[in-house]
């Protein structure tokens, strides 16, 4: 596979590649997109989640130009979530290679993420008729309201996707407004000033939900803390000038900060995090989040590796104290995708 790329790091003289879904053509069938891999191989018998699909179509409908290919997928990705979705707008997740759900429908992450997903194809997608089925399905989803924070976060990034685009949409403002309320405010502590004892995954998507919400729901004060607690996060997963962040185990307030396993996810969350921060403020700081996200994938982490396979398009599944994971699954390599999505000349 020939690796186009767009940019090249100052002093490095090394090249950005721009996103490739060669390995997400590869994980996806009829059905839908495979969760897990061995190596670039997809695990047919652990099946299907909503909550990889929906992170497909977010990624799949950022693209300003798709090919016939990425649109095609867009199309499966969104067919799969209108099949997992129900009539009050929960959602199941896990779907066998068998096409029978093992769960029943839920108000958990997949929920909040299959709205970010919806929200983003019914704002950004060329296909009319997709937008027009993304925006239906991502109505209903409103109608419901999850216990967990981070559920309402990735919702509320979906809300915010359309209210960008149609300020007047009021299932789209309210759930952002609820979103910010259920994520709660910044502890006045220096030292955490975050709303939680503990920071799990995807953390920096917490801090970008409240950051829009202050900024799309016109209230300074919230957004003023959305950007003291992305200003902590990316602080604390920064050593010297590249990323080192939280491990997949997270961190309790009080205890111990471990190193490893490092997840992709954590990266690609706070790319999107930084970018979202840097289109409303302007300031280089956080275009240099993204910068630095991105140079995570190519090689300026703790140990100096590559976090993708050039060879198959594929992200990495972690990152371990003697080097990556080389399963490359659908959760790595949608979170390499929407990093390079990032992407701007320096």
């Amino acid at each position: 596979m020939t690796v186009k790329t767009t940019s090249t790091v100052p002093g490095r003289g090394r090249n950005v590649p721009a996103p490739t879904f060669t390995h997400l053509v590869r994980l996806t069938d009829d059905t839908g997109l495979f969760e897990h891999a061995r190596h670039a191989i997809a695990r047919r018998e652990h099946g299907y989640c909503t909550d990889d699909v929906a992170r497909g179509l977010l990624v799949t409908s950022r693209e300003a130009d798709p090919s016939g290919e990425v649109l095609r997928l867009a199309e499966r990705y969104l067919t799969f979530l209108t099949h997992a979705q129900d009539a009050e707008g929960a959602f199941h997740n896990r779907l066998g290679f068998n096409r029978e759900w093992t769960d029943q429908p839920g108000l958990g992450d997949w929920w909040g993420r299959a709205l970010w997903g919806l929200g983003t194809a019914a704002a950004h997608s060329p296909a009319p008729w997709i937008r027009q089925e993304a925006l239906l399905a991502f109505t209903r989803g409103t109608s419901c309201r999850s216990v967990a924070p981070r559920a309402m976060a990735f919702a509320a990034l979906g809300a915010a996707e359309l209210l960008r685009l149609d300020p007047g949409n009021e299932p789209a403002a309210a759930l952002l407004g609820d979103a910010a309320v259920a994520i709660g405010h910044p502890d006045p502590d220096p030292d955490w000033p975050w709303p939680h004892e503990r920071l799990t995954y995807a953390n920096a998507a917490l801090a970008e939900a409240v950051i829009v919400a202050g900024h799309l729901l016109d209230d300074p004060p919230v957004l003023d803390a959305g950007l003291r607690m992305l200003t902590w996060l990316l602080n604390i997963q920064t050593s010297g000038r590249h990323l080192s962040v939280l491990p997949s185990g997270g961190w309790q307030r009080g205890g111990p900060r471990l190193r490893h396993d490092q997840q992709p996810i954590e990266v690609a969350a706070l790319a999107d995090a930084c970018a979202t921060a840097a289109t409303i403020t302007g300031d280089d700081i956080w275009q240099f989040g993204v910068h630095q996200s991105i140079d995570w994938f190519l090689g300026d982490n703790d140990i100096g590796q590559l976090m993708w396979d050039p060879a198959t398009g594929g992200g990495y599944d972690g990152l371990t104290l003697h080097g990556p994971n080389l399963n490359q699954g659908a959760e790595s390599t949608l979170a390499l995708i929407s990093t390079l999505q990032h992407r701007t000349p320096r």
